[in-house]
């Protein structure tokens, strides 16, 4: 089956108002297609200058570029693997050099479910890398700036959730990699920068949707009866740049789509 994703969203569903961040430098990890591709181009609409990252989708990513620029926008590519420290680092340093700095950061980026991958990648890419992302932005940001981590439910809420069984091991890792970035949030909140979690339910049309239905047939569609409706990749996009902007949520968390089956 060929799964097609649409990197630059109808700008009708684009929640943020043109030029309500002119001037603002956001990076979004994993942006080249998919969720993060739909969220970076909806901060570029709005007149952010936008970082797209990718780790080997070269082409995607320079495609997305170019339709942001052409449509008047302002974007650079940044190639990074978040599991190498070294590659991170001049990752910063590009985006350092380009901008002078962040006002954003999306840790959207994540994985586990690859195959050929060490028996603990997912932990390595989940949590390890996460913390170490999250360090190295730090000097690039500053007073009022925000920072967003995009989760699951399922990994979010692991304890309560049943998963199947191939998805397990990267649920325990992005529930781990949220763990260890909460535990700083009091030194994010003295340097005056936000941090939210946005956790969503199975999301329609992800690459993970779709190895979780091929792992285990039905499963969407019976999360879709129990949960009354499930997002597709551009409303979650727009959830997550509102959680960019917005006030900081309750026990900063911003929760897409129906949570009742987890904390039942």
């Amino acid at each position: 089956m060929l799964i097609v994703f649409i990197p630059v969203s109808t700008p009708s569903m684009n929640p943020l108002q043109p030029g309500s961040l002119t001037g603002k430098r956001i990076l979004v990890t994993g942006s080249s297609r998919g969720i993060g591709a739909d969220t970076v181009a909806y901060f570029a609409e709005a007149g952010a200058k936008v970082v797209i990252n990718y780790r080997n989708k070269e082409a995607r990513a320079n495609k997305l570029a170019t339709a942001i620029r052409d449509a008047g926008g302002t974007a650079i590519t940044v190639a990074a693997d978040l599991t190498d420290a070294e590659s991170v680092a001049a990752m910063f340093e590009t985006i350092r050099a380009e901008y002078g700095g962040l006002d954003i950061l999306v840790m959207n980026a994540s994985g586990g479910m690859e195959s050929g991958m060490a028996e603990d990648y997912a932990m390595q890419l989940n949590r390890d890398a996460q913390v170490n992302l999250l360090n190295a932005a730090v000097p690039l940001l500053s007073d009022g700036s925000r920072v967003v981590f995009i989760t699951s439910h399922q990994a979010h809420f692991v304890d309560t959730a049943s998963n199947v069984a191939v998805y397990e091991p990267v649920a325990r890792s992005k529930r781990a990699g949220e763990d260890a970035l909460r535990a700083v949030i009091p030194e994010l909140a003295e340097a005056g920068i936000g941090f939210v979690v946005v956790s969503g339910d199975m999301i329609q049309g992800t690459i993970t949707a779709v190895l979780l239905e091929r792992a285990n047939p039905g499963a969407i569609s019976a999360r879709q009866d129990s949960a009354g409706k499930l997002y597709n990749v551009s409303e979650f996009a727009a959830e997550i740049v509102l959680a960019a902007v917005e006030p900081v949520p309750a026990n900063n968390t911003r929760y897409v789509g129906d949570t009742s089956d987890f904390t039942n």
